[in-house]
């Protein structure tokens, strides 16, 4: 039977907790200590969650009923509550639960999860700083196109086009989210396309050309600087992965028994585990440094302490230090550099280059392929790839040949 005001003034807490059922899956925790607490249990992909709706009687039955009723709207448009929840407190509005803010920190928190923390942390700083300020307090529903430039453009005008590019792209997406969870009818950032100025394309700096690739490999061994650092620059032509990638390498992901490295998929940008063959001049490498830091849980530590990997810049300042300008080197270059020699110089099929690249390759099917597609194929080029760059660094090179076309 539903729940009366009656019944529940008249309720006496026990030893244990005390569920007093109303309807829709309401209910009133009874708490040993004394307290009233309104609770609805639901499940959410799968999940069993608990919604805090209010203590009893600050939260009148009425209330509780009232809220239980939002709650479920929003269970039937794909919005867990207790979600939309956190974000109405984060965004710390009064002006409803559809503000513009509310949406977005809810739709960041459900893409969070699958996004590296980096990655995360970088486009809610994003919107806190350049969008939540001016528009964060409107009702999403009722942007316009107008608005929504006019915001986007004070960007633009301290110069940062890019950046800009990017914050109209998240707005687009958490209009859609809006959309697919019935907080709004269209999408204002669509009316947009073309109304920002264009990004100059830009290139990460690197080094291509054999001859100058040697070079970069003579000036890695006279490093003069720190002995984990010399390794990280040595290993950077080997393995071309990212910087972030290689940086926050750990020892129990690394095998040197099977000579190869298994990265998690939370690590990876593309969220899909990963593995780096590894050729004997990088197992070599890795070994040696084995010795020294094979204690602890990174391969490169920071050197303020074991607990933390190497710093962002540690590989970039060590290349500067070198007397590589900007423009020249820079750690994702390794990437481009591998990129272009492993297709122009040594012809390897560019689908295995690019799955080395961990670039998100796709079978004809549309599917992506596992971690341990054209492993041996890989492992093969992974090995050519190290003799070459040993050839490189001695200067017994051919020229770079650009293919026809």
């Amino acid at each position: 039977m539903p729940l009366t005001d009656t019944a529940i003034r008249k309720a006496k807490s026990g030893d244990k907790p005390i569920k007093m059922a109303d309807e829709k899956g309401l209910y009133l925790l009874l708490a040993p200590a004394g307290g009233k607490w309104w609770r609805f249990d639901y499940r959410y992909l799968n999940k069993r969650k608990t919604l805090a709706i209010g203590t009893y009687p600050d939260t009148s039955l009425a209330d509780a009923r009232s809220r239980l009723d939002d709650a479920r709207k929003l269970l039937a448009n794909g919005v867990d509550p207790s979600e939309h929840k956190k974000a109405t407190k984060a965004a710390k509005v009064t002006q409803g639960a559809n503000s513009f803010e509310v949406v977005g920190r809810e739709w960041h928190a459900k893409q969070a999860r699958v996004w590296v923390k980096g990655h995360a942390d970088k486009i809610l700083l994003r919107l806190e700083n350049d969008v939540f300020p001016w528009l964060g307090k409107r009702p999403v529903a009722e942007m316009t196109a107008k608005e929504l430039l006019a915001t986007i453009n004070r960007v633009v005008d301290r110069g940062a086009v890019e950046t800009a590019h990017r914050i109209l792209q998240n707005c687009g997406q958490i209009f859609r989210y809006a959309i697919a969870t019935g907080r709004a009818e269209r999408n204002p950032a669509a009316d947009l396309r073309g109304a920002l100025p264009p990004v100059k394309e830009t290139h990460h700096a690197a080094i291509t050309d054999p001859a100058a690739v040697g070079g970069l490999l003579r000036a890695i061994d006279d490093y003069k600087g720190l002995f984990v650092t010399k390794c990280a620059l040595r290993l950077a032509p080997l393995l071309f992965v990212r910087p972030g990638e290689l940086r926050q390498a750990e020892w129990s992901e690394i095998d040197l028994d099977t000579a190869q490295w298994n990265i998690p998929a939370e690590k990876m940008k593309t969220r899909l585990a990963h593995i780096v063959p590894l050729a004997p001049q990088a197992v070599e490498i890795l070994t040696e440094l084995h010795a020294l830091t094979g204690r602890g849980r990174f391969v490169f530590p920071s050197g303020r302490g074991p607990q933390r990997p190497m710093s962002d810049n540690a590989v970039l300042s060590a290349l500067r230090r070198m007397g590589f300008a900007k423009d020249e080197m820079s750690g994702h270059g390794f990437r481009a550099m591998a990129r272009t020699i492993l297709d122009e110089v040594l012809h390897f099929r560019p689908d295995y280059i690019e799955h080395q690249l961990a670039h998100a390759v796709r079978d004809p099917n549309g599917r992506a392929y596992n971690r341990t597609a054209h492993l041996a194929e890989r492992q093969k080029m992974m090995a050519a790839w190290a003799d070459y760059l040993d050839a490189l660094r001695t200067e017994n090179v051919a020229p770079l040949k650009r293919k026809a076309g």
